[in-house]
This record gives C-alpha cells, structure tokens and sequence, in this order.
C-alpha cells in the first residue's frame, strides 16, 4: 500500500490510521484479537448485501498476537458531527434510513458468526450478574438502582427465551454512520466498525437510535421503528419493556450518554426513564 502522510484517528478503542485518503488500517492489539475476528467475518458476511455500503476488505494479516485490517475509506461526514445541524425533517428521513438498514443487516444469514463468542444466553446472564454494580460504578441514581433488582428478576419472563439469532453490531450509533449531503438534504451514506459484531435477539439494535438520536422525541422514534418494520400495533407496553431492559444490560450501557438534555430532573424510577426514551404514543 503507498501511504502518504498517514494519519491516526484520536477516537476509537484499536489504533485507526488513514493511509491515503482511500484505505484504513486498523491494528488490533493481543487483547483485541477477538474484535479482529469478529470484524473480519462480518465484513465478509455483509458484503455486497446491504443497499448502503460498508467496507470492503483489502488486506489482512497477522504478526506476534497483533492482527491488522486494511479496509476501503468510505466518502461521508461522521454523524456525530452533523447531527445537531440538521433539520428536522432530515433527522426523520435518515432515522427511516437507518431503521430499514438494521433490517438489511438481520436479514442476511449470520452463518459462521453463530459460532462466535458470547452466545446470546451466556452473554445476557453475564450482563444480568454485572448489571447493577456496573451502574453504580457509573453513577447512575440511587432510586434507579433501587428499581434494577425487580427488572433483572423479571427479565426472564420479559425477553424472549427461544430467538432465532440474527446480527448485530450493538452499535447503531451517530459515531459509526457516515453521512453525505445531497440536493434532497443530508442522507446515510454508509455504515463503519463492526468490531463488537455478535448474534442475538433482534430488538437489541433498535437500542442505540433509539437513545443517541431519536431522544424521546416521538415523530423520530416513529419513522425509526416504521423503517426497521415495526408494526403500529406491535409497539406496545411489553415491547417498550423489552427495550428498557435490555437497555440496562447492553455491553455498552452507561446512562450518562442518553441524549435527552437533563433527564434526571424528570426520572424518580426506571419507568420514568422508560417512557421518556420510549413515549407510550408515537
């Protein structure tokens, strides 16, 4: 590969670098060997499946426990960039954009990612056994606290108990969406990272739009949930159920990062935050 001038990335967990204005290089570290492995099979199960794009593989390779990735740079502006600037009106259409997106993802047979590890079962009973000392550790409100005993005891009956694993990149997050603007506005223009890439139950997706963009808004959440496909009537009580619990056990849960400006004014208990995020009317 010539390289002019690489230049690293300063956010990300694994060392990111642009080569030359075409190509990434991602090195992953021993620790992180698993993200390798996981992101290399992903982006080859996605490939050329998705109405949006996503990175292609050039080269790959490994050296003393270090793994590395060469992917194509996709053309667009990070989301978290653009976001706050756009109009509402854009916001609806990328959300539907992003919702019908997801669906694209699930749909395509997981095939050897299956095998990977954590198996959806063993990793909701490592997050249901972490749950409540890893919110604590963040801060997270005492009377909130109070009330995740009772949500982790009736999780078992809240979640399904038999799914049919699909896949997920437990990231749908402005971060990780390139956006591009167009003579209609500003629209999605590809998809990055699928280094936290397993399987599982569906509806844990809807997570990070739901939190990070749609922010309770209920026009928002609406054009989300219609893109993935989601039924008027499907959207019930019990869904926005499942969605607080899980939620509460993603890999990634910290409620500092909601974007609801100053919710904790308006939470005294787990069902506040619940209809906050997840309105009861869209």
């Amino acid at each position: 590969m010539d390289a002019i001038s690489p230049t690293s990335f300063k956010t990300g967990t694994n060392l990111v670098v642009d080569l030359n204005g075409s190509a990434i290089l991602k090195i992953f570290p021993p620790i992180y060997a698993a993200q390798f492995a996981v992101e290399r099979l992903a982006l080859r199960q996605l490939d050329g499946r998705l109405s949006v794009p996503i990175p292609r593989i050039l080269a790959e390779g490994e050296d003393s426990g270090w793994s590395w990735l060469i992917i194509t740079k996709l053309p667009g502006t990070v989301g978290s960039e653009v976001w706050p600037v756009l109009s509402e009106q854009e916001r609806l259409a990328i959300l539907g954009e992003i919702g019908r997106t997801i669906a694209e993802v699930q749909a395509v047979d997981p095939g050897e990612l299956l095998e990977m590890q954590p198996a959806w079962p063993d990793f909701i009973k490592r997050q249901t056994e972490g749950c409540i000392e890893r919110h604590r550790r963040q801060g997270l409100e005492e009377s909130l606290l109070a009330d995740l005993p009772a949500l982790l005891h009736a999780a078992p009956s809240v979640l399904p108990a038999e799914v049919q694993p699909v896949i997920l990149t437990g990231e749908w997050i402005p971060e990780n969406l390139l956006l591009t603007e167009t003579s209609d506005g500003w629209q999605l223009a590809a998809v990055i990272d699928f280094g936290d890439v397993m399987t599982g139950w569906r509806e844990y997706d809807l997570l990070g739009p739901s939190t990070f963009m749609c922010a309770g808004v209920p026009d928002r959440l609406r054009a989300f949930l219609e893109g993935y496909g989601v039924p008027a009537e499907d959207y019930n009580n019990a869904m926005r159920r499942r969605l607080t619990t899980l939620m509460m056990l993603h890999g990634a849960s910290d409620m500092r990062g909601i974007a609801i400006c100053d919710w904790q004014a308006s939470v005294r208990k787990l069902e506040d935050l619940e209809d906050l995020i997840w309105p009861k009317a869209l």
